[in-house]
C-alpha cells in the first residue's frame, strides 16, 4: 500500500512519478512539472542574460516568485523561464494558476530538491510508453477516490513531504 501511496501524495503536490526497478528493488522517483526542463545542465552562450531590472513588467509579473533570486540563476534557467512567461498570456486562466503555484513551489525548493526534480523528470521521460501509462492509470484511480480519503492516505505517511498548496 506505501508504495501507491508515494505515488498517490507525489500526484496531489503537483510531481508526477514512475516505478524503476533496480535489481530486486523497487523505487519510484518524482519529477518537477514547470514545463520541460532543459535536458543539457551547460550554460550557453546564446542563453538570455537579462537581469531582473532588464525584464518586462510583463515579464517581472509572471516570474514575480523567482524575483529574489533571477539574477543568481543560470543562462538556460533564465531561457527556460522566459519561454514561460513569454507563453503565458496564451494560456487559460486555469493552467495560468497552476504555474503560479509551480513557480511559488519552485522558488521554495532547496538547489538540492531541484537538482533531485531534474533528475527525476529525465528518468520518468527515459521510461516506456507502458509504464508511463501504467502510472497515469494509478494517478488516475487516485482522483476517483473521495478526498477524506486521500488525506488519510497522505497522513498515514507522514515521511513524505506534502505541500497542500500545489495542486
Amino acid at each position: 500500500m506505501n508504495k501507491y501511496l508515494f505515488l498517490l501524495v507525489l500526484f496531489a503536490t503537483g510531481l508526477q512519478a514512475q516505478e524503476f526497478s533496480v535489481g530486486l528493488e523497487t523505487t519510484y522517483v518524482a519529477m518537477g512539472d514547470i514545463g520541460s526542463i532543459k535536458s543539457s545542465l551547460n550554460d550557453s552562450d546564446t542563453a538570455p542574460t537579462q537581469s531582473w531590472s532588464q525584464l518586462s513588467d510583463d515579464q517581472r509579473k509572471v516570474l514575480s516568485a523567482l524575483g529574489g533570486e533571477w539574477d543568481t540563476l543560470r543562462p538556460w534557467q533564465r531561457e527556460k523561464m522566459l519561454d514561460i512567461a513569454r507563453d503565458y498570456t496564451k494560456m487559460d486562466a486555469e493552467k495560468q494558476l497552476r504555474v503560479q503555484r509551480r513557480l511559488n513551489s519552485w522558488s521554495r525548493m532547496t538547489p538540492y530538491e531541484r537538482e533531485n526534480a531534474r533528475v527525476r523528470f529525465q528518468q520518468f521521460h527515459a521510461l516506456s510508453p507502458e509504464k508511463k501509462d501504467e502510472l497515469r492509470k494509478k494517478w488516475a484511480d487516485y482522483q476517483k477516490l473521495p478526498e477524506a480519503d486521500r488525506e488519510k492516505l497522505r497522513r498515514s505517511s507522514p515521511e513524505l513531504y506534502y505541500d497542500p498548496d500545489i495542486d
